[in-house]
């Protein structure tokens, strides 16, 4: 007999701007055992280069997630229907140290990876995907890797430093910890130092799409042949970096770009997608002193909730 699947609590049944802080006002829970998704926080902002404040973005996205109700009505999503999720809390990094805190990440995710349930990040800066991919290597292999940012994130350092929020990919890839044809980098932008700041990892094998080709129209399609490219088996990874829509759209983040992606766009995206063998997933540079409203974070709970009802195995109504 299944085990009865946590439910968010209901707006009408405890008032939205009470009860628990965790996201979606789901259970917070230690016990990983039996769970299909784990909802964790990393609250770090030691790897930025910009303006830092992603230490408060976990909490501020758990914060807006409480608006967020069970059912998609767009598509007719129901995870919580045949997912058990649950708020596993943040991980406990530390503030004075970038290199330990990638080695906290990593050991914390190779726990989480003993059980059988998919990680799902609230960043944090950028920096975290690297000890979660090497984490993710160890058990899955070489990733295919979808990641939609204004950045490639694919420096060779920064300051000398060889593990920041700017070098993850190449370091990732450099590593073998990605699948190189199947890395897809969604909504690149901005000013460079070099005209070769994007391409030099074309020749490493990845698929730009900067967001001047994207701009006015439909990221279906793309989404589409992203999925069909991967495959239903291969295991992959969604890295979602806030900064990727346009500042209109997210201006709480730590460096911000003219010129990106829409909200319906990332939406687009990130449904068709569904059918992927997605083995976790994280939503970063979400920085609430810029965005005082809590608009920013409020678009990052809502894309994760996008990221959550495509998983394997959500059901449809």
């Amino acid at each position: 007999m299944s085990r009865q699947k946590n439910q968010p609590i209901s707006g009408n049944d405890l008032a939205r701007f009470s009860g628990p802080g965790s996201f979606m006002r789901l259970p917070f829970v230690n016990d990983l055992k039996g769970l299909d998704v784990a909802v964790l926080g990393i609250p770090m902002d030691i790897g930025t280069s910009w303006r830092s404040g992603t230490r408060f973005g976990p909490k501020e996205v758990r914060s807006q997630s409480a608006m967020i109700r069970p059912y998609h009505m767009g598509t007719g999503a129901a995870p919580f229907d045949s997912l058990q999720v649950a708020d596993i809390g943040d991980l406990a990094i530390n503030t004075f140290s970038l290199a330990d805190s990638l080695r906290i990440i990593q050991e914390s995710y190779e726990a989480v990876l003993n059980y059988d349930a998919m990680p799902m990040a609230i960043g944090g800066d950028h920096a975290i995907t690297l000890p979660i991919l090497r984490a993710m290597h160890k058990r899955f292999g070489p990733v295919a890797l979808v990641h939609v940012d204004a950045h490639a994130d694919v420096n060779d350092e920064m300051f000398g430093e060889k593990e920041t929020h700017g070098t993850v990919f190449r370091r990732a890839y450099e590593e073998g910890l990605i699948v190189p044809e199947k890395t897809y980098q969604i909504g690149l932008r901005g000013t460079g130092y070099t005209a070769s700041d994007f391409t030099e990892a074309q020749g490493w094998g990845f698929q730009q799409f900067p967001a001047q080709e994207l701009w006015h129209r439909s990221l279906s399609t793309l989404g589409g042949e992203v999925r069909r490219d991967i495959g239903p088996d291969q295991a992959t990874y969604v890295s979602f970096d806030i900064d990727s829509l346009d500042p209109a759209f997210a201006p709480g983040t730590g460096t911000p770009e003219i010129g990106g992606l829409t909200t319906p766009q990332a939406m687009e995206l990130i449904r068709a997608l569904k059918g992927l063998n997605i083995v976790g997933c994280d939503l970063v540079e979400v920085s609430p002193p810029y965005d005082t409203s809590g608009n920013t974070a409020l678009v990052g709970a809502n894309i994760l909730f996008e990221l959550l009802c495509v998983l394997p195995g959500v059901a449809y109504r």
